[in-house]
């Protein structure tokens, strides 16, 4: 891989806002090709500019990473798919709260405060709520991915552009 190939690799796994330095480190390429690499990285929207510490760090584009997950989920499925998996996460959804005796993950937080729990109990609690947050995420994407499936179809597909139209 090019210096710049591994700058984008280590870019693609960004966990939060990382120094220049240290992604210059990690793809062991200089400062100066990292910061060129990043900056047009930047520019095509894959990542954004922040500080981290006072220093300058990128982090991945959030709003560019939703689009890519909701348009990879309407590539790879049907909408009939797409449907089953809304129901199963739903289900999946239903069976934590009846299996806690509550509605939310909100109100299943607040028994964290409530109840007096061992550690044991405590941990086990966390890998749930971890559980509850991966799921409400599958499921909002899920969900962006049914609403715009027709148009992302429709804009994928050869046509015109007399043919394109909005619902």
């Amino acid at each position: 891989m090019s210096g710049r190939e591994r700058v984008r690799h280590v870019v693609e796994l960004l966990d939060g806002p990382t120094p220049v330095q240290e992604i210059a480190d990690r793809a062991d390429v200089s400062r100066a090709t990292a910061n060129d690499e990043l900056q047009r990285l930047q520019s095509d929207d894959w990542v954004t500019e922040t500080t981290s510490d006072g220093t300058k760090a990128y982090d991945l584009n959030p709003v560019r990473l939703l689009f890519d997950e909701v348009t990879d989920l309407i590539t790879e499925y049907s909408r009939e798919e797409l449907e089953i998996q809304l129901t199963e996460l739903k289900e999946e959804q239903e069976d934590l709260a009846g299996e806690y005796g509550v509605s939310s993950l909100e109100e299943f937080r607040e028994q964290l405060a409530v109840d007096e729990l061992s550690a044991a109990e405590l941990r086990e609690r966390r890998n749930v709520i971890a559980t509850w947050e991966a799921i409400n995420t599958e499921l909002g994407l899920v969900k962006h991915a049914l609403h715009l499936y027709s148009d992302v179809r429709d804009l994928s597909s050869p046509q015109t552009d007399s043919d394109l139209s909005f619902s």
